[in-house]
């Protein structure tokens, strides 16, 4: 299944080989740090807390540091209250990563996707460990685990468990975590990086204590009345490119402000496009005013690649049906330029 990982200092090293370095390194007691990429999703804290949890079983001393905070509807995450914030504690957080004798970097594979802390964990003497799903991996690791082909880092994650003959330290908080970044980055099991391995490990999890009822109520059913008027207003705000086979959605920062827009408050609004019939293309662009950028979210169906539209247009990247990217023209010019852009990356 894994047929390659690159190590920084090594060239490329084939999967079972990275396993027995990395079985190495947690063989004795050590300081760790476990860094998730900035904005947080269930698949980043996902991953995080529950290496946290495995290697606290093992005895080492772990700290998960999140660039900034993350949505409300992960805070039951087991292991969420001792979560440092980067942001609001630069100082202590980059006291913890100087002491480190390990930085792993959970669901990203480029150091620009935690800010100011990438420069500093470029400059740690720590060994670093990449765990990601991203296409793309950039060179700074001293070992990496990159396989863009699965569904979510929290695959992997199980994986790397599996393989380190550790399944027996995945509890119910453990496999509680893991189910929650695979049901939140496979779409609810919907696209098409699910195979039959992923059902497997999920029967695992369940096997393991993770209760999918309870976990699908915490993250979708537990929406405040503003996040459903803001849906409200997302879907109005839809506009259909019929000649493109896209959907788009805009949010202003006056909508966001009149439903007391609060971070994860949009997540999945940019999926509703696709389910219209005939859509292949679906985009939320959302205006941040005081940081003075339109971010975007992209989908797609097939062997439509949103990831190279993003990284052409708009500086960003991700996965062949799921991007992101960043505008810093005003919503109404991201509309106009999305809208040129994409009959030119069409034709």
């Amino acid at each position: 299944m894994y047929k390659k990982h690159t190590n920084a200092h090594n060239g490329y090293l084939c999967f079972m080989t990275a396993i027995q370095q990395l079985a190495i390194w947690l063989k004795s007691p050590a300081k760790m740090v476990i860094i998730p990429h900035k904005n947080p999703d269930g698949d980043a804290m996902g991953s995080s807390l529950a290496l946290n949890g495995v290697l606290q079983q093992l005895g080492h001393t772990v700290t998960v540091i999140a660039p900034n905070a993350y949505p409300t509807f992960l805070h039951w995450l087991p292991g969420h209250e001792a979560v440092v914030y980067y942001e609001s504690t630069p100082e202590s957080a980059n006291e913890l990563i100087d002491e480190a004798d390990f930085v792993f970097t959970m669901d990203f594979n480029t150091l620009s996707r935690i800010d100011q802390m990438g420069n500093h964990i470029a400059m740690s003497k720590a060994k670093i460990v990449m765990i990601d799903h991203h296409q793309d991996p950039e060179n700074y690791a001293h070992l990496m685990f990159s396989e863009p082909t699965i569904g979510s880092t929290c695959e992997l994650v199980y994986n790397i468990i599996v393989e380190l003959n550790l399944r027996k330290h995945i509890n119910e908080e453990v496999a509680s975590c893991l189910y929650t970044g695979i049901l939140t980055d496979t779409g609810s099991f919907r696209f098409p990086s699910v195979t039959a391995n992923t059902h497997k490990a999920v029967a695992v999890l369940m096997d393991c204590g993770a209760n999918h009822s309870f976990i699908h109520e915490q993250i979708k059913d537990t929406a405040r009345p503003d996040r459903l008027k803001l849906l409200g207003i997302a879907l109005q705000n839809m506009i259909f490119l019929s000649d493109l086979n896209t959907a788009y959605i805009t949010l202003s920062q006056d909508e966001l402000d009149a439903c007391n827009f609060q971070k994860g408050d949009a997540e999945g609004f940019v999926n509703y496009g696709l389910s219209v019939a005939g859509i292949t293309m679906a985009v939320i662009m959302i205006e941040y005013r005081n940081e003075g950028v339109v971010k975007l979210s992209f989908r797609s169906k097939g062997d439509l690649p949103v990831n190279v539209f993003a990284k052409t247009y708009f500086g960003g990247g991700g996965h062949i049906n799921a991007s992101g990217g960043i505008s810093k023209r005003s919503l109404a010019e991201t509309v106009a330029y999305f809208v040129r852009s994409l009959k030119t990356f069409l034709s």
